[in-house]
């Protein structure tokens, strides 16, 4: 079976213009408007807030995760990840600026909560040789150290992706 074509439509066949290819149809008004084109910009971003402010919260999330890690309160690196991830899109900074900020905050946040451990006189090389040879590698503190360190990072940058995702967009003007 074929279709039955009118005669208009036949003789539209081969000029311009006459099969419309790359689009349905014409955009209508519930239609959005494509994309505009990137334009780079070497202008810095305006950031909300002033920098000495956003140094001291991000001195208060290395207190808050060291006071978490003494209390057993693991997940602190990733509570304080999400929170810089809401954070910063308010603030409207960069992955570039953000990522390594949290790397900082959660690394310095357990370093400082191990070294006071160590200073109060707890048995923090020998602990973290016994966890090394119980888990199969090589009998070395500052590897378990590492790894603690390590581990912390993660958890703030998965609460960092989480923060982000979870924060609207802000409104672009």
């Amino acid at each position: 079976m074929s279709k039955v074509t009118s005669r208009s439509e036949a003789d539209r066949l081969g000029r311009r213009g006459s099969y419309r290819l790359g689009g349905l149809g014409m955009p209508g008004p519930g239609r959005p408007d494509p994309p505009s084109a990137f334009r780079p910009s070497f202008v810095p971003p305006q950031h909300r807030g002033s920098a000495l402010g956003w140094l001291l919260a991000a001195t208060l999330g290395i207190l808050l995760i060291a006071a978490g890690a003494m209390f057993g309160l693991w997940f602190m690196p990733f509570l304080l990840g999400l929170a810089a991830g809401v954070a910063m899109r308010w603030g409207q900074w960069r992955l570039r600026v953000t990522i390594p900020a949290v790397l900082i905050m959660a690394a310095a946040g357990w370093a400082l909560a191990l070294w006071a451990a160590a200073l109060r006189g707890m048995p923090l090389g020998p602990t973290a040789r016994t966890i090394a040879q119980v888990a199969g590698l090589p009998a070395a503190a500052a590897l378990i150290v590492g790894i603690t360190l390590a581990v912390s990072v993660v958890q703030g940058l998965a609460g960092l992706w989480l923060g982000r995702a979870l924060a609207p967009r802000p409104a672009r003007d």
